[in-house]
């Protein structure tokens, strides 16, 4: 599947939740001329299921810290703030909310479409750098397995531990599995399977 390009905004959902009427009317109007899908809502309101919108336009002074609905728009689509108060109180609340791009108020005609791109670089930025996470975790929790299972063949066959990867590494290829499916299998039943025939 091909990624949408960052500077490609023409199309995408965009949701505005903000309150004074000149800074939406500069919003909307900047919006409009980019070829987006604008969609309102109040900031009081819960923010809307995720996948319905591709980016948040987020009056930050607009919303209560202390209600509930300020924890709730964290981790949905990507965030653009409006700043405009500078509190320490307001500023951690917006770093907890990890918005992806800002815009300081005063809100001028110029400087939504980089924020915009700014956004949508930095939210598949930052699906990417989960996914590689998510890759380097499985390989440690294979390792951790692949080396459990070897010591095991260690014990219940008497080999080294060369000898032991080198039985593994055989049998899975001689079953057509991987060297971590067969590992599981050891640990799970505490030796070498009993395989009679060979698995498709």
């Amino acid at each position: 599947m091909t990624r949408p390009s960052p500077f490609s905004v023409r199309g995408r959902r965009a949701l505005m939740v903000m309150r004074d009427e000149r800074e939406m009317s500069i919003v909307r109007r900047q919006l409009s001329r980019l070829g987006m899908t604008i969609t309102e809502r109040d900031p009081a309101a819960a923010p809307p299921a995720d996948g319905t919108v591709d980016v948040i336009v987020l009056d930050a002074d607009a919303i209560s810290i202390k209600s509930d609905v300020a924890t709730a728009w964290k981790g949905g689509a990507p965030i653009i703030a409006l700043i405009g108060t500078e509190t320490p109180s307001r500023l951690k609340w917006l770093l907890d909310l990890q918005p992806t791009s800002f815009l300081v108020k005063p809100l001028r005609s110029a400087g939504l479409y980089t924020a915009l791109v700014v956004a949508f670089d930095s939210a598949q930025r930052r699906i990417d750098e989960a996914a590689y996470i998510e890759r380097l975790e499985g390989r440690i929790r294979s390792r951790r397995i692949i080396f459990t299972a070897v010591l095991q063949v260690m014990h219940s066959h008497r080999l080294s531990e060369a000898d032991a990867f080198t039985l593994i590494r055989q049998t899975a290829m001689r079953h057509r599995t991987t060297i971590e499916q067969l590992s599981a299998e050891i640990v799970a039943i505490g030796g070498m399977p009993n395989r009679t025939t060979r698995t498709a």
